[in-house]
């Protein structure tokens, strides 16, 4: 017997209906190029989002097509995103970060027929124009009188595209299955695999993230999304801050400027932030550095790579609570969140300290396991380590346009790539990728808890730790380090020492290596593999 409910789609075309009656006046901000702080509401947002896609009905696109962006975090970018998959097309988001063969790579791959591009990225695109020869035109982010001189061909105004349309154009009835997003991995080895995401997955999703234990967002906030509307459509906020009505506060190219993000914070009210290890630090250090304070931020959510604890304990003078989060493209990316501060009364302040680092629990809608080399699941006792494998409506299947994956070998599970220990209260913890786990004598040695351990010395600005051949061990940790403000005088010794009593004697690295830079994806993650290329004939001292 089947339950007597209504049969309605899930579409992010329902977000927008609900966003023009409930919340039509919460304000929108952003930092433009050709405007230091535009602002407007959800109701003028969407009235915009509609003109949009009356402008691009013109065009004939069918059902599916996709449009894609190349833009910072600002308004024009958000209606695209809603202008484009509330017309039933698909809004891909391309990283500009990525390398320019990538990007030529998944512009074809995807087989983008229109590309909305910020002012920034011009010079960008000209530059791959001629090698993406299935783009019809390029809309310019920007009104005419911004409008730079360009070699692209068929460069349209986006101001002038908008105006060209209704305000009262009708968006088409939606299948909750159909596509709507389209995102690429970094593509740290091989090509970046398409991630399509559907409006069914991306409502849920939303409804996830908005839980109290998720992000917790609700009217009452005022969020800044510095996670990059190109990377995995901002951790979903685009589509859960106008579900629950709060204000969005967009930096625009200027994500990485500390002194705007304080003046942001303050002068809006910011009460929720989400960005990446690096942001924060460069927050920190203009705090720091100008005296400012940020009283009005509660919140931040930090992801995309591993959290030092230096950053959770400076963040806490300020009254703000650091919250971990680990997800991946592939997985809308949200899959757990760390909101130990609400338990931290259980813990004495060193056991407090390595919870806070975990990955953290679950989200409803995402389930895991561990498992060992031959398939078998491990236990949840926050030692046994094993491959992680996640499942959910907002995990995706298959990668766009490509048959078959190892990551999908098991039918109903993703093969994440990480290497994960979780424990009894369900915190789980990221020790390692796959590919870059360290095994020496037979055991497993944490690279991601040595790193945490380096980086919190204060002379020491980001370290990576590599497994390296041994010839007694098999293998040992080598960690490689970028000195910090102030560490000139930094040795090898001193650093060594330092992570006595952190982490287990036989995990302290065989030796340290200094570089003035480590080598980086497009996302910010680090690349071992160039590291190991670039250590291969290093030789530790005998």
């Amino acid at each position: 017997m089947n339950g007597l409910m209504m049969d309605v789609d899930l579409s992010i075309n329902a977000i927008v209906e609900h966003a023009e009656r409930c919340n039509p006046n919460t304000e929108i901000v952003s930092v433009t190029s050709d405007n230091p702080r535009h602002r407007y509401t959800y109701k003028e947002a969407f009235a915009r989002a509609r003109q949009l896609a009356d402008g691009m009905s013109a065009w004939g696109l069918a059902r599916g097509d996709r449009v894609a962006t190349l833009a910072w975090n600002d308004y024009r970018h958000f209606e695209t995103y809603y202008g484009a998959a509330c017309s039933g097309y698909v809004c891909h988001t391309i990283n500009p970060r990525l390398f320019p063969e990538q990007l030529v790579y998944i512009i074809n791959h995807a087989d983008d027929q229109y590309i909305f591009i910020d002012p920034d990225f011009v010079p960008l695109a000209e530059g791959l124009a001629d090698q993406v020869p299935g783009v019809k035109g390029w809309v310019i982010l920007a009104p005419e009188t911004s409008m730079p001189a360009t070699s692209l061909p068929n460069a349209l105004c986006y101001e002038s595209l908008v105006a060209s349309g209704s305000a009262d154009f009708q968006f088409p009835e939606i299948e909750e299955n159909e596509a709507c997003a389209l995102c690429y991995t970094s593509g740290t080895t091989g090509n970046p695999k398409g991630v399509m995401y559907s409006h069914r997955s991306t409502i849920l999703h939303a409804y996830a993230t908005l839980m109290p234990d998720a992000l917790g967002i609700s009217r009452r906030d005022v969020v800044l999304p510095i996670v990059p509307l190109f990377h995995v459509n901002a951790w979903g906020n685009p589509y859960a801050c106008p579900i629950a009505g709060a204000k969005l506060v967009f930096p625009g190219n200027k994500m990485g400027d500390g002194e705007t993000l304080a003046n942001l914070i303050n002068e809006e009210g910011v009460t929720l932030s989400a960005g990446v290890p690096t942001v924060w630090l460069g927050l920190l250090a203009h705090l720091k550095s100008s005296g400012q304070r940020v009283d009005s931020l509660r919140r931040i959510v930090v992801g995309g790579a591993a959290c030092p604890l230096s950053i959770m304990e400076d963040f806490d003078t300020y009254g703000v609570d650091t919250c971990v989060g680990w997800g991946m493209t592939e997985m809308s990316p949200l899959g757990t969140l760390n909101n130990s501060s609400a338990e931290r009364g259980k813990y004495s302040d060193e056991e407090f300290a390595k919870v806070r680092l975990k990955g953290g629990r679950a989200i409803f809608g995402v389930a895991m396991k561990i498992v060992d080399d031959e398939g078998r699941e491990l236990p949840w006792d926050g030692e046994a380590f094993g491959s992680l494998k996640v499942r959910g409506p907002w995990i995706c299947s298959s990668y766009y346009k490509l048959d078959g994956s190892d990551a999908h070998a098991e039918e109903g599970w993703f093969e994440t790539g990480d290497v994960a220990t979780i424990d009894p209260d369900g915190y789980m913890a990221i020790t390692d990728r796959t590919k870059d786990v360290i095994k020496s004598g037979g055991e497993w040695i944490s690279s991601i808890e040595v790193e945490n351990a380096a980086t919190d010395h204060p002379k020491v600005a980001e370290a990576a730790v590599i497994g390296h051949f041994h010839p007694k061990w098999s293998e040992r940790p080598l960690l490689i380090v970028v000195k910090g403000t102030g560490g000139e005088d930094l040795t090898a010794q001193e650093l060594l020492s330092s992570l006595e009593g952190k982490i287990a004697k036989w995990w302290i690295p065989e030796a340290v290596e200094f570089v003035d830079e480590l080598p980086h994806t497009a996302t910010g993650k680090v690349q071992k593999t160039k590291l190991r290329e670039l250590f291969k004939g290093f030789e530790f001292p005998s």
